[in-house]
């Protein structure tokens, strides 16, 4: 497995559909994951440490996690089928923590609560050699032209969409 951080948000040009981009701890490697308008707007205001006035879903996955002694390990992208990401959020008890449950779910909701409880995010060598990623060493180009991306995303393009709704 191969530990990501959040490289940032933004919205592809081509269609203005949301996308996260993670990126790997040494910046060689992006992976760009297309998500809904919903999710990225969850990820951004937890990014500018906005708290709604009422708790959001993955406020609320969050707050039931911990209200039940659990713990957030790790979520770990570990699947592609047909350009479809598969995650699931790995969660310890409190009082054991050699009993791991994995659980099923989309990759943007896994990373909004990877965000809010500051756990790692991993995504499998199977996933990385099947997805479209970026590889800053075989294409330095491409990677400047992410790069360029990371440093244009603004979070608040994301607060001021969910605001107006």
């Amino acid at each position: 497995m191969i530990e990501m951080q959040l490289g940032g948000l933004g919205f592809d040009p081509k269609n203005m559909s949301p996308i996260v981009l993670l990126r790997d701890m040494e910046e060689r490697n992006f992976l760009p994951i297309w998500i809904g308008m919903f999710e990225a707007a969850s990820i951004a205001m937890e990014l500018q440490e906005f708290k709604p006035p009422r708790p959001m879903t993955h406020d609320l996955l969050t707050t039931t996690i911990n209200v039940l002694n659990g713990n957030v390990k790790r979520v770990v992208i570990n699947d592609i089928l047909d350009n479809t990401f598969y995650a699931t959020v790995e969660i310890s008890t409190k009082d054991n923590t050699a009993d791991i449950i994995e659980i099923d779910s989309r990759p943007s909701d896994a990373i909004a609560i990877a965000v809010r409880t500051k756990s790692p995010i991993y995504v499998t060598e199977s996933v990385m050699l099947k997805a479209k990623m970026v590889n800053a060493e075989k294409d330095e180009e491409e990677t400047k032209q992410f790069k360029d991306f990371i440093d244009k995303i603004n979070p608040d393009d994301f607060s001021t969409y969910f605001d107006a709704r």
